[in-house]
């Protein structure tokens, strides 16, 4: 079941849903917008070795905004500190943004519940765009779970502004030879 907007203030209220800096200008129908914060990282090399931790390089979003050339990904984070204990967060892009040519999540649209911490955008895009700090970049919605609740306890807990991949820590991704 996904929430309405006025049940996401009221769970903001309650303390059920964190939202920080919470603006009740943020919340629509079904969603509450999310913000573009000023920095975002772009990986040094094009090659990712999942083995070996990449280097990125960091830059702040100008006043003046920042060109996204055409078929460029990088990362950004939204400016609000959001997530929730009792209710499923994903994450999507605000329509006029997707049909600016902006994807906002590759495929990561899926926050675990317990996450809290500022949203990774991963920025693809398909044409040539500019955007700029605090622009309303994304929209999250809030869905009830069903059976028990283990909260997120992983290495992203916690976020503040953009997290480059990390799969480097994870060896679940490899096989074992029987």
């Amino acid at each position: 079941m996904i929430l309405s907007g006025h049940e996401i203030e009221r769970q903001i209220e309650l303390g059920a849903i964190t939202a920080k800096p919470f603006d009740p200008e943020l919340i629509n129908p079904n969603s509450i917008d999310l913000t573009l914060d000023d920095t975002i990282l772009r990986y040094r090399d094009p090659v990712i070795d999942p083995r070996v931790e990449p280097e990125v390089v960091e830059e702040k979003i100008p006043e003046d905004g920042l060109f996204l050339e055409p078929m460029s990904f990088c990362l950004g984070s939204s400016r609000e500190i959001v997530g929730s204990t009792e209710f499923v967060p994903m994450v999507h892009a605000k329509s006029s943004t997707a049909r600016a040519g902006l994807f906002v999540h590759v495929t990561a649209d899926l926050i675990d519940i317990g996450s809290i911490g500022t949203v990774t955008f991963q920025l693809f895009s398909t044409l040539g765009l500019r955007v700029y700090p605090h622009m309303r970049l994304g929209q999250m919605t809030f869905w009830k779970p069903k059976g028990e609740i283990t909260l997120y306890s992983g290495k992203y807990q916690g976020s503040r502004g953009p997290r480059k991949s990390e799969i480097f820590r994870d060896r679940y991704w490899e096989t074992q030879q029987r």
